[in-house]
């Protein structure tokens, strides 16, 4: 299946945090949408691997995601080195995306900014043709997304664009909450953590406010690009 936007996270719930609203947007539009997330999450203090699959299948279909795939890398151990970056390649070519929204280029979790540099690479790499991979024994072709946007994490970083999710703000909200053993929940009996506090919840909410304000929305998601952005016309310019 060719999607016209893939979504590549190192943890199952960074996609839901980052940008699930400019998910439901585009998909909304008749836009293909996928997520190929990197680990499982093993290494979560609250719940397991296993809940983290059953959590990210529900909010898959919260999303209505077109497709969803884990490359269970080894959590907060994996590198952007050949073996990995042929992984991501390899979906990459298997998806042929028009656009990759990828992990924010620094963050709280170290994770993060390693995971947004191997995207970045790969995305580069898939499109030479001198680099074999297989899918399913099927030699693929090569591909490059015309464009990798980072989606904006715990830490702030000044987006390039925002992108108004007001109509979907509450379908969002909906999509994290059903990581239940990773967020505030007072009737789970887990260890509290820096992202299961009220406060981070309301701070994410409040971060998609400030974004919404900046363009004259109620609720924003802000991304970066590692290149200058162009467009047609300054009458596409909000």
């Amino acid at each position: 299946m060719k999607l016209d936007i893939l979504v590549l996270a190192v943890h199952p719930d960074d996609a839901e945090l980052g940008c699930s609203g400019t998910i439901l947007k585009h998909i909304a539009e008749g836009k293909k949408v996928g997520i190929v997330d990197f680990t499982r999450g093993e290494l979560g203090t609250r719940g397991t691997a296993e809940t983290r699959d059953l959590e990210a299948a529900d909010s898959a279909e919260i999303l209505g995601l077109h497709a969803r795939e884990n490359l269970c890398f080894k959590d907060a151990f994996f590198r952007n080195d050949e073996a990995h970056q042929r992984e991501v390649i390899r979906m990459i070519r298997k998806y042929q995306p028009e656009i990759v929204l990828s992990n924010a280029l620094q963050d709280r979790h170290p994770d993060h900014g390693r995971a947004s540099d191997l995207a970045n690479d790969a995305c580069f790499l898939s499109g030479l043709p001198k680099i074999s991979t297989q899918e399913d024994g099927v030699e693929q072709e090569a591909w490059r997304p015309r464009l990798n946007l980072q989606y904006i994490q715990d830490h702030y970083i000044q987006p390039d664009v925002i992108i108004d999710i007001t109509p979907y703000i509450e379908t969002k909200i909906k999509s994290i909450q059903a990581f239940k053993t990773q967020f505030f929940n007072p009737e789970l009996d887990e260890p509290s953590t820096y992202i299961s506090s009220p406060e981070f919840f309301e701070s994410m909410i409040g971060r998609a406010r400030e974004f919404g304000k900046s363009i004259g929305a109620t609720y924003g998601e802000g991304f970066t690009s590692r290149k200058l952005l162009g467009v047609n016309s300054l009458f596409d310019l909000r």
